[in-house]
């Protein structure tokens, strides 16, 4: 007999034995999925964005494929690349990854992972001419946050690359 074949009333009560039995023997379960007919397939479901963004993908001149994990990302990275091609910046960098602690063992033998901060662009910014006509490029590293992936994690990541490396990440 199968459970498609009782009322509806029966597969209620069905439904509900079985989800307590499996409650009983490990701690937790998930709601049945309501039977399909045979001609329709069950659709894989789709996770939420721990921040509720939404991804968004670019192509560049080259035809090269560029997926952010955010409208505002990308948006920004459109912003860069005219930039880039009027040539007020140079050197531009997607997820550039900066090592804030180098890996090592203790002298008990525990291995401690090195500690590494991904930022979202990094580029060269031209300065002003100074006093000798010269044009200096100094680094710039940014990251788009919103007030959700300002995170205690971030804040500390973006002390230790000022007071390690010296660099002041720029929030966007």
């Amino acid at each position: 007999m199968d459970i498609k074949d009782l009322p509806p009333w029966a597969q209620a009560q069905a439904v509900n034995q079985i989800m307590a039995r499996q409650r009983r023997s490990n701690g937790r379960s998930r709601a049945p999925s309501p039977a399909l007919p045979d001609d329709e397939e069950e659709m894989p479901r789709r996770t939420a964005a721990k921040y509720h963004n939404r991804k968004a993908v670019r192509i560049t001149a080259e035809g090269n494929t560029l997926e952010f994990d955010s409208q505002k990302e990308a948006r920004r990275y459109d912003e860069l690349a005219l930039l880039l091609a009027a040539g007020k910046i140079r050197d531009l960098k997607l997820q550039p990854e900066f090592t804030l602690l180098e890996a090592y063992t203790t002298l008990e033998g525990v291995r401690v992972r090195a500690i590494r901060y991904r930022a979202d662009f990094s580029y060269k910014r031209a300065t002003e001419p100074d006093c000798c006509g010269e044009v200096h490029w100094l680094p710039v590293v940014e990251d788009v946050k919103s007030e959700a992936t300002k995170t205690r994690v971030y804040a500390i990541k973006r002390k230790l690359m000022r007071e390690r490396l010296g660099i002041d990440v720029r929030e966007v």
